[in-house]
This record gives structure tokens, C-alpha cells and sequence, in this order.
């Protein structure tokens, strides 16, 4: 048996995205959707080892980066996970029941981000007015919606701005913990474990499940991978340099983070990173709780992006049949963008948000993906076994590709730290 990537009936979409718009827009749901909101959790549950919490959740999601890079260049489709597992395993099932689980998994990721954005702003204006916090999450969708649904172009672009700013942010508290505190840069070691010690690491690992939820992005990239020019070599690009920089950023903040404020204080406060920014420079904390703001806003904006390309997808490649998969793949010639699919996500997300704790969320989107990257995993060590013993035809030299162990590693890791990370 041959295998055979699935196809669209018709190209819709249009492809307009450059390397650095790529790499912008995965640095924008990774940090939107991480540090600013997370930092805090996850001090709570590892201590001062928080930043190796997300050391850890890097390496483990570093190989099923190189797993989706491969995937991406011999599929450069929406709902990439979905055809990933289709072309791994030649079940439709199995892929439609991937495409939903990586859809509820952006979902329920803005329902999380939401959450942490209505937090800040509610911060922000606390001195001057007391704001619902289901009526700010209400708002804050209905805008997300609109800008998701007039173009990716603008939609992006909007995103890649918003990206800049908030990277400014956590480069802020970087340079400011640096300069006004130099003797962190003495205190960096004391916040990787030096023992083996059973209830350090436990906790270690335990914050790894919630900071991974901080790296989620790069799945994400894949799905818009139908919109971007030359994917097969700008995706695998993109995706590495994403993970780069956000790991870096990530550890460095997160150090400067336990290191300035009592663990007590960052653990329980809604604006974890206005604490730090104000421990750490001259200016009030609520510049940083402005940029948070933007930087959460921005991750909804993306989440909301990926899902709905990702329930569009779907119904394009006919995974969701009849007539729901002809109204969900309904594309607006004016917009060139999936407004109902984007509209029913979005209507979804609000739900979630207003009845359900930011900490629960994270965790269960972090439970998701990691189960999404076990299969993906392993249906490109099925796509390379066969391609191995001749059953299939080798992809192209053209493709990035990884050695046969990275995906099964990638498996392996995915579901150590999904089923021992409680």
C-alpha cells in the first residue's frame, strides 16, 4: 500500500506569510499564552526550581518540533495534525479524532488565556474601576473574533506587533533584573536541582505538565502552513527558532522571577509578572500588567486563529462530512477567512472561560496535546518504517528530515511527562 497525503478540493486559502511573520506569530501564542499567565503557577508547585520546570518542557517538546518540521514540509495543510495522522495511518477516524482533540486543545487554551487577560486588565483598572470579570472575557472575545475573521494577513500582521511588544516586556524584566541586581547572574545555579532528591524532582516534573502548556505554539504554526509562502522550508525554520528564543526568554524570566519576589507572592497574586517588573526596575507595575494585557490578548487572537483553521481543515478535506463540513469550510471571497468556523470557536471558548479556573485549563490543554504529540509521533515512525522496508515510496531530498529515533523519542517523552506529570 502506497501512502497518499490528503489533498484540498480547492485551494481557498491564500498564501501570504513570510519566515518572520511565521516566527512572530509562534512567538506570540507561545508567550501570550505562557509566561505572563502561567509564571506564578508554576512557582507555586516547584518553588524556586520553576525555571527548570520549564527547561524540562522544552526538551521534551524540542523532538516533537523536529517530528511536525518533518511532517510539515510532506503535508504544508490546515489541520496538519489531523493529516499527519490520516497520511501515518490511513484511518480517517483516528484523524478526525486528532483534528478535534488539537481543536479543543486551542480552545480550551484561549479559555485559559482569557482568563489571565481579564486578570490583568481588571488589575490595570482596579484603581479606578471594578470590573465583572466574566463581562471583561466576554469583551475581550467578541474583539478577538472580529479581528480573526477579517484576514490572516491583517490578522497576523496585527499579532506580529502585538509579539514585539510583549517579547519588550520580558526583555524589560531581563535587563532590569541584570542591571539593578547583579548578583542574580551569581544566583542562576541555585535554581536547577543539585540532588536527586524524590520530592524535588516530583515537583519539578509536576510544574512541567503546567509549563508546558507555556510552549504550546508550534503546533499551531503547522495549521496555518497553507497560508505561508515556500512552507516546506520556511515552516521547519520557523518552528526552531521559535522554540529557541521562547526558551530562552522563558528560563531567564522565570529565574529573575523566584529569585526577586517571594515564591508566597508570585504564587498567589493575578498579575504574577507585575510583582517582578516592579521588583526588578523603576517604572509601576502597570506597565508591564499593559503589556501582559496585550500579550494575552494577542495569544486568544492566534489560539482562536489555529482552531478555527483547524475545524476549517477538517471540513475542507471532508474528515467532518455532509453539510456541517460544507458550512464549517465555507471561506468569504472578500474576507478569504473561515467566518463560521471562526465564530462557532469563539462562542465555544466563551463558555469555557466563564465556568471553568485558569490553573484546570492549562493543565488539561497541556493533557491534550501531549496525547496529540504521541500520536504524531508515532505515525511518522509508521510513515518512516514503511518508507525503511520499501513499502513506500522515501520522500523527497527537498523535505526535512529527521532520523528515526526523533519520533520515537518524541512518543516517548510525550507520554513519560503526560502520564507522570500529576
Amino acid at each position: 500500500m502506497t501512502l497518499t497525503a490528503p489533498v484540498f478540493r480547492v485551494e481557498k486559502l491564500k498564501r501570504r506569510l513570510s519566515l518572520t511573520l511565521v516566527v512572530l506569530y509562534g512567538l506570540g501564542v507561545t508567550i501570550g499564552a505562557g509566561v505572563y499567565v502561567l509564571i506564578g503557577e508554576a512557582a507555586g508547585q516547584a518553588g524556586i526550581f520553576a525555571p527548570m520546570a520549564f527547561g524540562l518542557s522544552a526538551v521534551v517538546m524540542a523532538f516533537s518540533a523536529a517530528t511536525f518540521s518533518e511532517f510539515v514540509g510532506r503535508l504544508p495543510l490546515s489541520a496538519g495534525e489531523s493529516a499527519y495522522v490520516q497520511f501515518g495511518f490511513g484511518s480517517r477516524m483516528l484523524a478526525l479524532i486528532v483534528g478535534s482533540i488539537v481543536m479543543l486543545a486551542g480552545i480550551v487554551s484561549s479559555a485559559t488565556i482569557s482568563l489571565g487577560s481579564a486578570g490583568y486588565l481588571g488589575a490595570l483598572f482596579a484603581p479606578f474601576w471594578q470590573f465583572d470579570r466574566d463581562v471583561l472575557v466576554i469583551l475581550i472575545l467578541l474583539l478577538v473574533g472580529v479581528i480573526a475573521c477579517v484576514g490572516i494577513l491583517e490578522s497576523v500582521v496585527f499579532a506580529a506587533v502585538m509579539t514585539v511588544i510583549e517579547i519588550g516586556g520580558l526583555v524589560a524584566i531581563i535587563a532590569g533584573g541584570f542591571l539593578t541586581q547583579p548578583d542574580l547572574i551569581s544566583q542562576l545555579p541555585s535554581v536547577v536541582p543539585h540532588s536527586l532528591d524524590g520530592a524535588i524532582w516530583s515537583s519539578v516534573l509536576s510544574a512541567s505538565l503546567l509549563a508546558f502548556f507555556a510552549f504550546i505554539g508550534f503546533e499551531d504554526m503547522v495549521n496555518i502552513a497553507e497560508e505561508v509562502r515556500e512552507p516546506e522550508r520556511t515552516m521547519p525554520r520557523a518552528i526552531f527558532i521559535t522554540l529557541v528564543i521562547a526558551t530562552s526568554l522563558y528560563f531567564l524570566v522565570a529565574a529573575i522571577a523566584v529569585l526577586s519576589v517571594p515564591i508566597d507572592e508570585l504564587a498567589q497574586s493575578d498579575a504574577p509578572l507585575g510583582l517582578v517588573f516592579g521588583a526588578v526596575t523603576n517604572l509601576p507595575p502597570a506597565t508591564i500588567s499593559a503589556i501582559a494585557i496585550i500579550a494575552t490578548f494577542n495569544g486568544i487572537v492566534i489560539q482562536v486563529i489555529m482552531a478555527s483553521r483547524v475545524l476549517y481543515g477538517m471540513a475542507d478535506q471532508g474528515t467532518i462530512p455532509g453539510l456541517a463540513g460544507r458550512i464549517l469550510a465555507f471561506v468569504p471571497e472578500r474576507t478569504g477567512t473561515p467566518i463560521i468556523a471562526t465564530t462557532l470557536v469563539s462562542v465555544i471558548i466563551a463558555i469555557l472561560a466563564l465556568n471553568f479556573d485558569m490553573s484546570g485549563l492549562a493543565t488539561l490543554t497541556s493533557q491534550l496535546i501531549l496525547a496529540v504529540f504521541v500520536v504524531v509521533n508515532l505515525a511518522l515512525v509508521h510513515v518512516k518504517w514503511r518508507e525503511r522496508t520499501g513499502l513506500s515510496e522515501p520522500a523527497g531530498a527537498h523535505i526535512f528530515q529527521v532520523p528515526f529515533t526523533v519520533p520515537v523519542l518524541g512518543a516517548v517523552l510525550s507520554l513519560c511527562l503526560l502520564v507522570f506529570g500529576h
